[in-house]
């Protein structure tokens, strides 16, 4: 027995020798690289792709089996061009496992990777060839000693929708990767794309373990840091920390400890989010979870989420009352918002219920009736993930107002916002801060900016009962109105407005910026439309007024002088104040004989040209508008004009010729009736607030003492032929 044994450790002893001289012949003689062209020429045939291995490949047998790889790189599929390229590479094999065919990756190092991934219009990838869905390799048992990534670049762009994003400067080093084994992770790489614009450097440390077998992953002390610009967001800084595990197979997902913190600044302003989640729980027949809470502070506005803990199945969870606070402050005004509801729904179906919705509003600010304003709306809401829908139906009274409205959000990418609303009274008045008076070092103008069109898709229509705006008041309101694409159009733009009703549309383009207004007003009492919108009590009347005009400017100012268009006005039974344009000839009757050339007329508060019909068009072009046929009618006078408005200047540069016609001693007296037929000119010029009144009296002189003439002529023919026809008759008697 002890012989066999003896012996049969020799021969063992010897085999080993053999083995082990035969392994040293092999790498003594054996030379992979004389083998590249028949790898470069299979890899040719087989994939269509060009590779090249300038670097030499070197074998090692003991401990381990590897390969280790100089510079390589692969083309593209059926192109020279550059896929990917390493600088070197080595992958070795445990030996012994092999002998029971198991195969067991021992090391894994790769030095330089460049990648480039390209997602083509039509959807395919540009490594699609190389993801072959027939074949299969073998069962692999993973029990990697360590995995090292040094400076790898990976690239992916989306032709579609011209999206690049880059992986730089990315470190990976790992523990031992095997089944059951908690190995440490670390990995840093940097973060560039153009959609939504990021520059990231991001630093992650966790545990990672897992069972291929029985399907588990799991992460535990989570930490990642990430620092840069992101979404606009200057000294962007993240920070995310848990714990997270996974059972695919079994449908198990459990969340512990979960945190989230994020700091930066828009503008000068400074921006947060924080989210903590002590506990989430998810199988495949149950769904639990301790209370989640999430706040955020932008410029000028923050929030606060409570959720209480959920609790159900995948198909059917509630939860208890859910709050949203929201609050925002523009300088002395604040605005606070509370949305509360139970939640139920189906994680499967992606579908949420908030069947008690209710919203309460509370504003404050020196401006508001009372200083503060309050009210409550109720209704339900519902969220369906998989159709990208949400909608809510409220009603209620916020201040005066008893508001019923529907909003709708179709897509959560794109968002597109629906809403259709009832408000019986609305006083936007009260809701905005009163107009300061300007101070003598006056600001600068500030730039119209409608850019946020270009991000806006929404539709609707909101009609008003009441309606007060920039002290106008209007009732039977109604705005119909689209966004997007960078444009808001409202239209019908329609209402019922001093006597009157008004229709047409407004038109708002991001690009520009531009503005076109059609409007045509009927029925309209002019003077308590002015007084009001404007503070202007100039004109009276009733009537119609039309206006079809297009502006574009960076602002007010600017667009105020690029306006063209085109206006008209007929109003009948009132009057132009500021002047008496009868009392006015009529005093400078008694002046004939000493007035020469213009005198300036004072404008009185309580003067006024009365008219029974007043007619004129206009020609708007940028920012004056031009009028030739001006006419106004009135028992004593006839008036034609013809001037320029000039909208940006906001002065005035007219000229009317006022004609005195038939009158009684009660309208005119008799000194109006000796000017029977003279024309007098009458200028007017200067600004808008406090125009000036010139009548031309040696015009006036000119055309009385024709009169004068021509009547004298008259006389005389008279008597001229009184005479004849008695000489005549005297002759022929």
């Amino acid at each position: 027995m002890n012989k066999i044994l003896k012996y049969g450790l020799i021969v063992l002893a010897g085999l080993i020798v053999i083995v082990a001289a035969g392994v040293g012949f092999i790498a003594a003689t054996f030379d992979p690289n004389a083998y590249k062209p028949q790898i470069v020429k299979a890899v040719k045939e087989q994939k269509d792709r060009s590779l090249s291995l300038p670097g030499d490949i070197r074998l090692s047998f003991f401990p381990n089996l590897g390969v280790d790889l100089g510079r390589l790189s692969l083309s593209e599929h059926k192109s020279e061009q550059e896929f990917a390229a390493v600088d070197g590479a080595r992958v070795s094999l445990a030996v012994m496992p092999l002998l029971r065919k198991e195969v067991v990756v021992n090391e894994i190092t790769v030095k330089g990777l460049k990648a480039n991934l390209v997602k083509f219009k039509d959807g395919r990838l540009n490594i699609d060839d190389l993801i072959s869905k027939e074949e299969k390799g073998g069962q692999v048992k993973f029990d990697i000693d360590h995995v090292l990534l040094e400076n790898a670049t990976l690239t992916y762009r989306d032709e579609a929708r011209g999206a690049r994003y880059e992986l730089g400067n990315v470190n990976l080093k790992t523990g031992r990767i095997a089944a059951g084994v908690s190995t440490p992770v670390e990995l840093s790489f940097s973060l560039a794309a153009n959609q939504p614009k990021l520059a990231l450097a991001t630093q992650v440390k966790t545990r990672l373990s897992f069972d291929l077998d029985k399907q588990y992953y799991a992460l535990e002390g989570l930490a990642l840091e990430s620092k840069g610009e992101a979404a606009g967001i200057r000294n962007f800084a993240l920070k995310a920390g848990g714990d997270a595990s996974a059972s695919p197979a079994a449908q198990e997902f459990t969340a512990e400890k979960l945190s989230l913190a994020l700091t930066g600044n828009v503008g000068k302003d400074a921006v947060e989010a924080k989210l903590e989640a002590p506990r989430l729980q998810l199988t495949k027949d149950r769904f639990g979870g301790d209370k989640v809470t999430a706040s955020a502070k932008l410029p000028g506005i923050s929030a606060a989420l409570v959720l209480p803990g959920l609790e159900g199945t995948v198909e059917a969870f509630r939860s208890g009352p859910m709050t949203l606070d929201v609050e925002s402050k523009q300088g002395e005004q604040s605005i606070k918002l509370r949305l509360t509801s139970p939640l139920s729904g189906n994680f499967q179906a992606q579908r949420v219920s908030l069947p008690q919705l209710a919203l309460s509003i509370s504003a404050s600010g020196p401006n508001l009736p009372g200083k503060s304003i309050g009210g409550e709306l109720r209704g339900t809401g519902s969220v369906d993930g998989a159709k990208q829908l949400a909608q809510a139906s409220l009603a209620g009274k916020v201040g005066d107002s008893n508001i019923k409205a529907k909003v709708g959000v179709a897509g959560f990418g794109k968002p597109a916002i629906t809403l259709d609303a009832d408000i019986d009274r609305l006083d936007l008045d009260a809701y905005l801060p009163a107009k300061k008076a300007e101070a003598k070092d006056a600001k600068p103008e500030q730039p119209l900016d409608f850019s946020f069109l270009k991000s806006v898709n929404a539709s609707g229509s909101v009609r008003i009962g009441a309606l007060t705006a920039a002290k106008m008041k209007a009732s039977q309101v109604r705005v119909d109105f689209r966004a997007g694409n960078g444009r808001l159009d409202l239209s019908p733009l329609s209402a019922k407005l001093y006597e009157g009703a008004m229709s047409g549309s407004l038109n708002v383009a991001a690009a520009g910026p531009a503005v076109a207004l059609k409007q045509n007003l009927s029925g309209i009492s002019v003077g308590p439309l002015l007084r009001d919108l404007a503070d202007q009590d100039r004109l009276e009347g009733k009537g119609s007024v039309s206006v079809d005009v297009t502006a574009q400017g960076a602002t007010v100012s600017a667009m105020k002088k690029a306006l063209n268009g085109t206006a008209a006005l007929s109003l009948a039974d009132g009057a132009i104040k500021g002047i008496d344009i009868a009392s006015a000839i009529r005093g400078a009757k008694a002046k004939l004989g000493l007035a020469k050339g213009e005198q300036a007329v004072t404008p009185g508060k309580a003067e006024q040209t009365d008219f029974t019909e007043l007619k004129g068009s206009f020609v708007i072009r940028n920012g004056v508008a031009r009028n030739e046929d001006l006419s106004m009618k009135s028992p004593l006078l006839r008036v034609g004009g013809a001037g320029d408005i000039n909208i940006g200047a906001e002065t005035l540069d007219y000229l009317l010729k006022a004609t005195v016609v038939a009158t009684t001693a009660g309208q005119g007296g008799r000194e109006l009736a000796d000017l029977k037929g003279v024309t007098v000119p009458v200028k007017i010029s200067g600004a808008w607030a406090a125009p000036s009144y010139r009548l031309d009296f040696g015009a006036m002189a000119s055309e009385a003492a024709k009169a004068k003439v021509e009547t004298k002529k008259e006389e005389v023919k008279t008597k001229v032929e009184d005479k004849l026809k008695d000489r005549l008759k005297g002759l022929f008697r």
